[in-house]
């Protein structure tokens, strides 16, 4: 009986700390003098992009700017959808595109000026923002960061976060050989996206209905 007892307690202790253990706990040391520091929170959320061959990008999510966008992508990450999903355009320059997964169905409303949506935040280095096409209310699961200052794209596209760490990381993506359709030549890779909501809740994924 003592016995039972024993491995009862083990078993409830067990689920407690895997209930405890749902996400990542990341640190990094943010850069200094970033353009949009104003923007950062302790309940932020934090996300680590591994790239094979280059390294790790550190990006925190601006929950309070574009929040559908926001729990859009933090529900891709929880799905692991972006494992072994690749930067598949690159433009040097101007901005590094990822993304592609194969459950693309929700498209989102877009988070933007021109949309109707107040989102001040500019396409600064370091910047991400959700790709989309005509549609301004098209954005799945294709992001892009912007490597140098597209003033152009503010008020276009939903931007939603900010690398603090892995400027290089982004440069060197930057620099590999594409062919014609800014394809690289060798594929760069995302062999994962984790996330440490640092107390953050997310919302269910909530898609656009015309």
């Amino acid at each position: 009986m003592k016995k039972y007892l024993l491995l009862c307690i083990v078993f409830i202790l067990m689920t407690m700390l895997i209930g405890c253990q749902d996400e990542d706990t990341l640190s990094v040391t943010y850069d200094d003098d970033l353009t949009y520091a104003s923007y950062f929170k302790e309940d932020n959320p934090l996300i680590k992009i591994s790239v094979k061959d280059h390294g790790d990008m550190y990006i925190e999510l601006f929950k309070d700017v574009a929040p559908i966008t926001v729990d859009n992508f933090i529900a891709y990450i929880q799905d692991n959808a972006f494992e072994s999903s690749t930067f598949h355009r690159v433009i040097d320059n101007f901005m590094i595109q990822g993304g592609i997964v194969s459950d693309t169905t929700c498209s989102i409303v877009g988070e933007f000026q021109s949309n109707g949506i107040t989102n001040p935040l500019q396409h600064q280095p370091g910047v991400i923002a959700m790709a989309r096409t005509s549609n301004m209310n098209s954005a799945t699961s294709q992001f892009f960061i912007n490597e140098v200052n597209n003033a152009y794209l503010n008020g276009q596209y939903a931007a939603f976060g900010g690398l603090v760490s892995g400027f290089d990381v982004l440069a060197s993506i930057s620099d590999v050989s594409t062919n014609v359709n800014d394809l690289p030549l060798t594929p760069v890779v995302m062999t994962s996206i984790v996330i440490d909501l640092r107390g953050y809740e997310p919302s269910p994924r909530t898609c656009y209905e015309s």
